[in-house]
């Protein structure tokens, strides 16, 4: 079983398994009207440099979505092996 990660911390292009969103209601119900659920399979496309926003593909549903890192923080997530 992998280690459980926030999405900041995650290696980009890798498949990623969306297991939790800690944070509030409001942020957890942003993330779900944007096409991000538990168990679907994301992959960070990009990192910003500094502190802008990171470029998270969902493969689920075949979208792409720039995050602020506070919000890509709440994101927990496994490697897909």
């Amino acid at each position: 079983m992998s280690k459980v990660i926030s999405l900041i911390q995650a290696p980009a292009d890798t498949p990623l398994k969306i297991v939790g969103i800690v944070g509030g209601h409001g942020v957890r119900r942003r993330l779900i009207v944007m096409g991000f659920h538990k168990n679907d399979t994301i992959e960070l496309d990009l990192r910003a440099i500094l502190r802008g926003p990171v470029l998270v593909k969902n493969l689920t549903s075949d979208t792409s979505v720039a995050l602020g890192r506070g919000v890509a923080q709440k994101i927990m997530v496994e490697i897909i092996e």
